[in-house]
């Protein structure tokens, strides 16, 4: 008999397998086209022969390879979003795997219809960028079998998705103790949206760096923020117009920093003669600004990368070497800092 089913192999029809399974063939069809209207021991009989005959189909969730990857952003409106769409770009492209680039804005409406889109174009992968899906989303991707790995997470991954990332706290850290090695004891810090664990772990590190210098934490001279340069310059005239406005600041990325300029600059201040500025991402563009500024680097296009490889090794069923993974920050002192001048010390 079994040399009988091996002559058989890639011949079988529904309909002998259906006799075999004691079904009839209308539900052969069903286990076939990844129906759900099956019970589930008739589905297991039926698949079991479908393997044991070499009949080719698609169990439910298998995907056809569509060679492309979903990138899928909170927002585009950021240079930070084009350096991790570049690193993306770069490895997706030498692997032959296309890219689509959607934004959900935060909004269920629009994640929806990114999901509904995902399906039909059957994408192979998911990379989340510093954004939260519903769970009813995620159930919906384990279900397809689309495999996702999330950059920079907004919250605690809780599931199951690798995450790749950056060492928050210890380049907010290096930050501050950057400018206590310079002198400063009076130092702002404008912070990003307090929902984002980078963001939490930036204003962690600082607290930290003070701590160890033995400078007491003035909560008045942190100042909330969102990433955006409107709200780097609102908080650091904010700090101005205190009665003892700090001598240097640290902003929570590199677009809040360039806003903080801008409000020193219209205050007539100068950078770093009358407050010494750090951010914190080191976009190409703040090494052309006046004066090029101080920043923690995070490797964002690295981050790009190491989503798309993982995605792709994913897809390959091959195991990863860790599924929470943290790029290493680099400080990257530029003219935007010194020490403390006569201006608020």
């Amino acid at each position: 008999m079994g040399g009988g089913a091996r002559q058989r192999r890639g011949r079988v029809t529904i309909t002998e397998i259906a006799r075999e399974a004691g079904v009839s063939v209308p539900t052969v069809s069903r286990v076939v086209n990844g129906r759900s209207d099956v019970a589930p021991g008739t589905r297991a009989r039926v698949e079991d022969l479908l393997h044991l005959h070499g009949y080719r189909w698609r169990p439910p969730g298998a995907r056809v390879r569509a060679a492309l990857i979903d990138l899928v952003f909170d927002d585009l409106d950021s240079p930070w979003a084009v350096e991790i769409i570049r690193g993306v770009e770069e490895v997706a492209h030498a692997g032959g795997v296309g890219t689509v680039v959607s934004a959900i804005h935060g909004r269920s409406g629009d994640a929806r219809r990114w999901m509904t889109n995902l399906r039909a174009r059957a994408s192979d992968g998911v990379i989340l960028v510093t954004s939260v899906l519903e769970p009813v989303l995620h159930d919906e991707l384990r279900r397809l079998g689309v495999p996702l790995v999330v950059v920079d997470p907004a919250g605690s991954p809780a599931l199951d998705a690798p995450t790749v990332g950056v060492t928050n706290w210890a380049g907010g850290m290096a930050a501050t103790e950057h400018l206590v090695g310079l002198g400063h004891r009076r130092i702002g810090f404008v912070a990003g949206p307090p929902r984002l664990l980078c963001s939490r772990a930036r204003l962690d590190g600082y607290r930290a760096a003070l701590d160890r210098a033995g400078i007491p934490i003035d909560e008045s001279l942190i100042v909330p923020g969102d990433f955006y340069p409107e709200s780097g310059f609102t908080g650091c005239a904010a700090l101005l117009d205190l009665d003892r406005p700090p001598t240097a600041l640290f902003a929570a990325s590199d677009q809040m920093a360039m806003g903080a300029v801008e409000a020193l600059r219209r205050r007539g201040l100068r950078v770093p003669e009358d407050m010494s500025v750090v951010g914190f991402d080191d976009l190409p563009e703040v090494r052309w600004s006046a004066p090029p500024l101080t920043t923690v680097r995070q490797p964002l296009a690295e981050m790009g990368k190491l989503a798309v490889r993982t995605v792709l090794r994913l897809t390959r069923g091959e195991p990863l070497d860790s599924p929470r993974v943290e790029l290493a920050t680099d400080l990257i002192v530029r003219s935007s800092t010194a020490p403390p001048g006569r201006g608020f010390a």
